[in-house]
């Protein structure tokens, strides 16, 4: 599997297109805007898209879904239920950012942990990582040890937990037993910003790594 990171938006978004490279499918994960963009590197790719992807319910990250599903006429798939509320208020979302106004929609299949989805003939494994919301999901790839992380963990950061239903410990314990036991050699794909490895994030970051007083 390859995978190609498209940031979207004012936010910079990392959408991702990843790539089965047996069959040329793909799955589009966390389309949060700029459609068009999305759809050129598709385009360039030559791949067939056949599903879209959610880690999580902001805006930033699902603002272009309920079109984009329409358009290619492919299922949503994710998160965890436990982030309905906030796919429901994405109109709310788009006044309270200033956003241009999205749809709702409801996914064709919410995702618990131990799940599984497929891309092509790749499998991708789904951890419930809750903490930056409550029904946040994280996609493992474990051939190619390449994790979708969405806004769980950044190089150097974590993701906030200021929003509503968020919690900063809960955050925390999803990153340690969830993501740290996959390995250090894992990179990861964030929801902003460069990638990093589990490995890095593991010795360096201040609020999960080895300097860190968090137990």
């Amino acid at each position: 599997m390859r995978f190609c990171i498209i940031p979207v938006t004012a936010y910079q978004q990392n959408c991702s297109l990843l790539i089965c490279e047996q069959s040329h499918k793909a799955a589009i994960v966390d389309p949060g805007g700029d459609i068009d963009m999305i759809l050129k590197i598709i385009n360039r790719e030559n791949v067939l898209p056949e599903s879209i992807l959610i880690t999580h319910g902001h805006l930033d990250h699902i603002g272009a879904t309920a079109e984009l599903a329409a358009l290619l006429s492919i299922p949503v798939i994710g998160p965890h239920q436990d982030d309905q509320f906030w796919i429901d208020a994405i109109p709310e979302q788009c006044r309270t950012f200033r956003f241009p106004a999205c749809d709702s929609f409801t996914p064709s299949r919410w995702l618990s942990q131990g799940d599984i989805v497929k891309v092509g003939e790749e499998i991708l494994d789904v951890f419930h990582c809750p903490g930056h919301t409550p029904g946040h999901v994280v996609f493992v790839h474990r051939n190619t040890k390449l994790a979708i992380v969405g806004d769980v963990l950044f190089k150097g950061s974590i993701g906030r937990t200021d929003l509503p239903k968020g919690d900063f410990n809960t955050l925390i314990n999803s990153i340690k037993n969830n993501l740290w036991p996959l390995g250090k050699e894992f990179s990861f794909i964030p929801g902003h910003g460069p990638m990093s490895t589990f490995g890095e994030e593991m010795r360096s970051n201040p609020f999960v790594g080895n300097a860190s007083r968090i137990d």
